[in-house]
C-alpha cells in the first residue's frame, strides 16, 4: 500500500499531514496505530482544521492524498 498525491501539493501542508499520518499509523509510544485509511482521514482532518492555517480548509491542501494498493 502506498500513499500517493493526485496533484502537485503544498510543501508545508504536506509536511503537517505526513507527520500526523505517521503519528497515527505507526506511533512510537507503544500504542497500537490506526489503519492506514483511518490515519489518513484523521490527518486530512487535522490539516483541514489547523488553527494557524485557515487557508488549508481548501481541498487543494489536503485532498490530493489517496491510498493506493490492496488493503492489508
Amino acid at each position: 500500500r502506498s500513499l500517493c498525491s493526485l496533484w502537485k501539493v503544498d510543501d508545508e501542508a504536506t509536511q503537517a499531514l505526513m507527520i500526523k499520518f505517521y503519528e497515527l499509523w505507526n506511533p512510537t509510544d507503544g500504542r497500537e496505530g490506526l489503519g492506514a485509511a483511518a490515519a489518513l482521514e484523521q490527518a486530512q482532518e487535522y490539516v483541514r482544521d489547523h488553527p494557524d492555517h485557515p487557508e488549508w480548509k481548501h481541498p487543494y491542501y489536503w485532498a490530493a492524498w489517496v491510498l493506493w494498493g490492496l488493503p492489508r
